[in-house]
């Protein structure tokens, strides 16, 4: 599989990366022979990149990352983790996380970007994970914790970077908007941008891209299935998109984006896949992967090739904006 250098880095990504968050017992318990498997299938259609976090699982998807990738070649994978939510015990468990996982709660999450909070999180993520040491350490969701994750977190990773700690070091977010600011105003070389450049949101467009072009800067694309709404080839309605059912305006627009792929021998989930990776600051997309089935499905849609005629016929249709990149040869920089 290509893999992208993350520019100013020793970092390179495979173009598919693996997500933790669903063997983490997001929304529904998934056993752990078959978190195992989908790690395996993984590895073995040559995904050399894996994202997790303390958030998902209250570090069951950490230490189950771990587990798996522990007799492997530690210079053949990258993993990213991230900080910003210790986890610290709960003084009043009910018996079940209330954030979407089917964990028992004898943890809770706290909010903590400051320097000695960074710190010690990637500490004990070490320690659920068994790993020496993580590739990419990312902000997690520091939507309202601006001032001290650009005062103290980041700065406490870019020590880590310089000493070799660290790789790469960046921010995670489900907007655009202050991932920009983290790219053009602190020493972030990554973003981790969740749904906001898809086959149905280019906001993206009109900050966090530019911003990472100009900076030279590279972009890391999740939830490009909008919550499921892209991933299947005929959208229908009561799927998801953005974590709710989707507006039936929605389900139109997909419907006919899913016409147009047909048209172009292709379908809609592989186009979604392919999709980021028209504009040149997006290195990779992360997919959450529960099964083995589901890497199988999600490997062969990614190596699906793509008309390039596609995004330049959504485009005229107004069913994606005129100022989206189109695909190209040209537009693939740092493959390796």
């Amino acid at each position: 599989m290509h893999r992208r250098k993350i520019p100013h880095t020793p970092v390179e990504v495979t173009e598919l990366g693996f997500g933790a968050s669903v063997i983490g017992n997001l929304y529904r318990v998934t056993a752990p022979q078959a978190a195992a498997a989908a790690i395996d299938a993984a590895w073995d259609a040559g995904v050399r990149y894996f994202d997790t976090a303390p958030h998902y699982g209250l570090g069951l998807s950490e230490r189950r990352l771990g587990a798996a990738l522990c007799d492997r070649p530690r210079e053949q994978f990258v993993v990213s983790s991230k900080v910003g939510r210790l986890l610290v015990p709960n003084e009043h468990p009910r018996g079940v996380d209330d954030e979407g996982f089917v964990v028992g709660d004898d943890l809770r999450r706290q909010w903590d970007f400051s320097r000695d909070g960074v710190l010690r999180s990637i500490e004990e993520t070490l320690e659920r994970t068994g790993l020496d040491r993580l590739d990419i350490v990312y902000l997690h969701d520091p939507d309202d914790h601006w001032r001290q994750a650009a005062d103290e977190a980041m700065p406490v990773l870019a020590e880590l970077r310089a000493q070799g700690v660290i790789g790469a070091i960046g921010a995670g977010m489900n907007q655009s908007a202050m991932l920009a600011r983290f790219l053009r105003e602190t020493a972030a070389d990554v973003v981790m941008l969740a749904g906001r450049y898809t086959l149905l949101d280019q906001s993206a467009l009109d900050d966090v891209l530019p911003a990472a072009q100009a900076q030279g800067k590279s972009v890391v694309a999740v939830g490009v299935f909008n919550s499921g709404l892209l991933s299947r080839d005929r959208p229908a309605e009561g799927m998801k998109y953005d974590y709710q059912d989707a507006p039936t305006d929605l389900v139109r627009r997909a419907r006919a984006i899913a016409e147009v792929c047909e048209r172009y021998g292709t379908t809609l989930p592989a186009a979604a896949i392919a999709f980021p990776f028209a504009h040149p600051a997006v290195v990779n997309v992360t997919l959450g992967m529960r099964t083995a089935e589901q890497v199988s499905r999600n490997v062969e849609l990614h190596a699906r090739p793509i008309p390039d005629g596609l995004w330049d016929e959504l485009s005229a249709q107004g069913l994606i904006r005129a100022d989206v990149p189109t695909a190209s040869e040209e537009r693939h920089p740092r493959r390796s």
